[in-house]
Formats: structure tokens, sequence, C-alpha cells
């Protein structure tokens, strides 16, 4: 026998495998699954090594990586990972054959008779499926499968990070340890990965939000951000932008109500499919529901009068907050909140112009997205659900002019089976953000039922009755979530347009003060949005102060600019433009202001997150 043969493997010939970079996106989407699956795999296998007592949950692949739930008498701590680490590396040089075995029910709850969790699997799992367990060496697991053939494929991995996690995702169940960990198909595929997450780290919008005095959490308002200042002004400009598009799209602002009694979710089907989501109250000694959604509100309106197929279509948008009940073990800053704003409207059309509609909302997330440096959307067309309203004929419609629409544009999209809203097909739309990681924004819904469950109506031009069409949109989603997108995207630099504070003025001395303030005068006069440090810092503490809060411009004022009347100029990259006249500056800031020119990622980080392709970020 060869010295490198594996011992596991036939001698017979096999057919030559192929290149991880020869394969398909989808083929390397699913190695990296089986792979990251069975380094999960041999992770319980080290762990439970080195802590006999534990015992093991669940350990699925994740989009990046893989993790582990144990149940251990203690969290684990730093050394802990470094030494299952490293017994998972002596596992991976053995190179053991991953093993699946079909296994009877009984004989299966006997193998894990002292463990409830993974009796509790076995009893979930329904009669007609087979039940599988894995083993490796001899380490064995319940799993339903989906492995590399030997532990040696594992070619690249790293362990993370631990932390707790309920089982189940519920507060209600024990308190688990989780382990989290990623597998590459090479080492560099690996650095390239840890660069990138060591790059998201500098840009996550929490640290972020903290550093910039933009937002904070309290435990006084769980999951719910106070935005300061600069962030309110963040989050007012973002609105205004949207307010914008509305003039030149055709759409009317409105305000609705914050809680209804529950007659109106009854009638909406919310009650019905969406209660586990709601506050709900107790006023006068009736239930009321605090709004999740603006759509049965924006129904109430259409209905207090009869409208020609004249008016149509009625475009009715909302800003109003509203309110989700998020299970605390998935809230994430601003990405995931428990009360939050949308740039949401609803369209009530004839079904004649579903297509335009579509289309005009198309058009307007396009511009908007190009706005913000959001480039390459992908578009995802969601079907009906088991859990649904309305008659499949309605259905049909719904998907059918969903499916039109983006097959005229000539638009690459995926349909996904069974992810439709409850009252409706739709189009969500997605996009990588600088670091190649993909979110889900804009969304747009077609909706039958709910004009029929609100028995709306128009006058149709030969003077009958017919029923509207609802459109459900949102482009740029939770206003929450969009903002903590956007900041992680552009590392927290925001266009000139957009930033809280466009300059600050460094006088390099006290004796510098006072022209600082007359050049903050002139420039706040101008519309420009900008401060002046007069603290006792060093000049350069102070610039270094503007860059840390990404600040677009840093104007330096000493001898020479006040006898010159000019600044020195220094970009929050620090780029120094040297002096420049007072006027020259102001109409420089004002143009870009005015442009909304996007900030682009730079392309150095760039180039180097293509190198790697997650799997979903891009197609």
């Amino acid at each position: 026998m060869a010295e490198n043969q594996n011992p596991d493997q036939s001698t017979g010939s096999k057919p030559k495998r192929r290149r991880f970079r020869d394969l398909t996106p989808a083929e390397q989407d699913e190695l990296r699954g089986r792979m990251r699956h069975s380094a999960a795999h041999v992770l319980a296998e080290a762990t439970l090594t080195l802590f006999p007592e534990a015992k093991l949950t669940i350990g699925p692949p994740t989009k990046d990586g893989f993790y582990y739930d144990f149940d251990v008498p203690r969290p684990f701590a730093p050394a802990d990972l470094e030494r299952i680490e490293s017994l998972m590396r002596e596992s991976i040089k053995a190179n053991r054959k991953f093993v699946e075995r079909d296994v009877e029910r009984d004989a299966a709850r006997e193998l894990v008779a002292d463990n409830p969790y993974k009796l509790e699997i076995i009893d979930g799992i329904p009669e007609d499926e087979r039940i599988t367990f894995c083993s490796h060496g001899d380490f064995d697991d319940l799993c339903r499968g989906g492995h590399v053939e030997s532990t040696g494929e594992i070619r690249a991995f790293r362990l993370l990070t631990s932390a707790g996690a309920y089982w189940r995702g519920s507060e209600a169940n024990p308190m688990l340890q989780r382990i989290y960990g990623t597998a590459w198909e090479s080492e560099k595929a690996l650095r390239e990965y840890l660069r990138r997450q060591e790059e998201a780290a500098k840009r996550d919008h929490r640290r972020l939000g903290r550093e910039m005095d933009l937002f904070f959490f309290d435990p006084i308002a769980p999951d719910n951000p106070f935005f300061l200042p600069k962030g309110a002004f963040v989050y007012n400009t973002l609105v205004d932008y949207v307010r914008d598009l509305y003039v030149r799209y055709g759409y009317q602002e409105v305000i609705t109500p914050q809680m209804f009694k529950t007659d109106l979710f009854k009638t909406s089907g919310h009650y019905d499919n969406y209660l586990e989501h709601m506050y709900m109250l107790n006023v006068d000694e009736q239930e009321y529901g605090v709004k999740p959604m603006n759509c049965p509100s924006h129904a109430v309106i259409y209905s207090r009068r009869l409208h020609s197929y004249r008016d149509l279509p009625v475009r009715y948008a909302d800003f109003g907050r509203l309110h989700r009940y998020e299970l605390s073990g998935v809230t994430q800053g601003l990405t995931r909140v428990r009360s939050f704003a949308q740039d949401d409207a609803h369209i009530f059309c004839r079904e004649d112009q579903i297509a335009a509609e579509v289309n005009s909302f198309i058009d307007m997330l396009a511009e908007s997205y190009a706005v913000f440096g959001f480039e390459e959307t992908r578009y995802a067309l969601s079907l009906r659900p088991d859990k649904r309203v309305g008659s499949d004929e309605q259905w049909d419609k719904a998907e059918s002019a969903l499916t039109a629409v983006l097959e005229e544009r000539g638009l690459q999209y995926e349909e996904l089976a069974g992810e439709g809203a409850f009252y409706g097909p739709k189009i969500d739309m997605f996009v990588p953000d600088a670091l190649g990681r993909e979110w889900q924004l804009g969304t747009v819904q077609v909706d039958f039922n709910q004009p029929q469950r609100f028995d709306l109506e128009y006058v149709t031009s030969k003077g009958d009755r017919d029923r509207p069409v609802m459109i459900h949109r949102a482009m740029l989603g939770s206003l929450e979530r969009f903002l903590g997108v956007l900041i992680e995207h552009l590392g927290g630099s925001f266009p000139v347009w957009l930033a809280p504070v466009q300059a600050v003025i460094v006088p390099i001395a006290e004796r510098h003060a006072e022209y600082a303030y007359s050049v903050r005068a002139q420039l706040t006069g101008a519309g420009i949005r900008v401060v002046a440090d007069d603290s006792n810092d060093r000049m350069n503490a102070k610039i270094r102060r503007a860059q840390l809060q990404k600040t677009p411009y840093t104007l330096v004022v000493g001898d020479r600019e006040t006898e010159s009347g000019t600044v020195s100029v220094r970009t929050r990259y620090g780029e120094n433009l040297g002096a420049t006249p007072i006027g020259e500056f102001t109409a420089m800031a004002l143009d870009e202001a005015r442009s909304k020119a996007p900030l682009k990622p730079r392309a150095a980080w760039q180039r180097g997150a293509r190198q790697v392709d997650t799997g979903t970020a891009r197609r």
C-alpha cells in the first residue's frame, strides 16, 4: 500500500475529482455546505472528548460556516476553543471516513437514551421519514446526512467564538453554549474570509453608532433604539429623500393611528395569521392591537369614499411607527428591532394597471439604490405559502402579474415556493454591500385579498362596481434596518449630503479661534453643517477625532489661513487639498451635497472581497 493512500478508500480506479474552481457556483455552495456540516461533527467529537459530560444538541452548517450547541456546566473559555481546535486538527489529519446509516426508530432512541435533546429531535421526525446517524471513527451522531467523504476533505477551518443560545431559540428552554466556526475549500479562501470578518468588525453599525454618537440602546426599552441628534438627522434626511421621490412618482403621504380595535386585524387576516408577532392591549375592556403593518389602516382610508376608475391608481405613503414582537434572541442592533418605521406605501389600482405600477416602483428603487452605492440587485419571486388567504384564482393572477413584469424587463430572478406573504406573492430585492454580504431591502407585493376582505370598490367606466388591486411596497424597508446596513456598507462614511456634520474647523492655536468662528459663521450661513473644535487638544488629536467621526472635511486654520482668508482642506481619507479660499470650498461642498454623489466602496477592498464568492452574495 502506498504511504499516502487512505486505508478507508478503495484501490480501484476512480474518476478524477474536479478542482473547486471548475465547479459551478451551485456545486461550490453544495460542497461548502457538506464540508461545514462535516466540520460541525468533528467539532462535536472534539468537544465531547474534552467535556465527556456534555450533551450534544444540533450542529448545522450556515452560510459562511457552522456551529454546534452543547449543554455543558459552564460557558466555554477561549482556552477551551484552542484545545478543541487542536483536537479537530488531529481528527482531520487522521482522514476518518464519514459513514451514514439508517436506524430504526426504537434503536435510534436507545442510542441517545441519555440525551433528552436528541430524543426530542427523534420524536419530532414524522413516522414516514427515515432516521439516520453518521459516524466517523468512534464518534456517532444523529444526523440527517450530507457530508464529505472523510474528515481530511475539511481543507481549512477556524473556530471563531462561543456564545449562549437557548434550545430551539426559546427563552423558556435551557441555555446552551454554542461554538461558531468557519470552513473553506482552501487556506487562501479562509484567510480572505477572515479578512472580510475583520473589516466587518470595523464597520459594525453598533460600534460605529456609539463612536459617532448616532444611536444607542438601553435596557429600559429593550431592542428599541434611541437616536441621538446626529443619528436623528441622518434618519430624517433619509425620510426627506424618500419624500422627494414620492412627489415625483405621485404618492400622497398619510398619517394613521398607532393602535386599533382588533376587529381591524380580524378583517385583514392579521389576527389569524400574524398574532404571535403583535403587541396586544386591553383598553376600556376591549382588545386592541398595536399596528405591525400599515396596510389595514390604508384600506380604511381608501374605503371612506367611493372612487372612480379615473381616480386610480391611488398611492398612500406612510412613515408611521410599527411594532412587532421579536424574540430577544433574534434582535440585532438596528437590523432587527421591535419598533421601527418603513418607507411604506400601498397602491390601489385597476388590474390592468398592475404592471405599470410595479414597473414604476422598480424604477424608483433602482434610482434610490444607485444614490446609496448599492449595485447588482438580485430579485426573488416568492410564491404562495401553505398558510394563506384568498382563492387559487386570485393567487394565479397575482403571481402571473409579477412574473410578467420580471420577464418583460429581462431581469434574472429566483422562484421561492411557499415564501409569499399570507395575502399575496411578492418580489423581494437583494443587494450586496461593500463586503459582499447580501441584504434584502425592497419588496413589492400584489394583493387581491385585502380589497375583498375590506369590501373595497371603485366605479368602472361602464358604471359598474369592481374591486381594486392592492399593491404593498417598500423601497428601503425598515428605516432602522436600512440605516444599520448603510452604516456598514459605507463604514460610517456618509456621503456629504447625508453626513450630520459636513466639516470640522480645527484652529491650530487659541489665537486662531476667532477666525475659526468667523469661518463657521460664513459656512453655516451658506447652508453647510459645520462645527469648530476649540478644545484644548493638540491639532493632530483634533484632526484624528474628525477622521474617527468620518467627517467629510477637516478645515485647519492657522496664521497663514487667517491672513489669506483661506482654509487648509483635508478629506476624511487623509488627502490634503491645501489652502483653499472659503468661497471655493463652499461651492465645492455644496455642489457635492446637491449632486447626491454616492460613495463607492474603496476599490482595493472591493477587489479583495470579490476574490471569494460567499455563495449567496453574488449570482
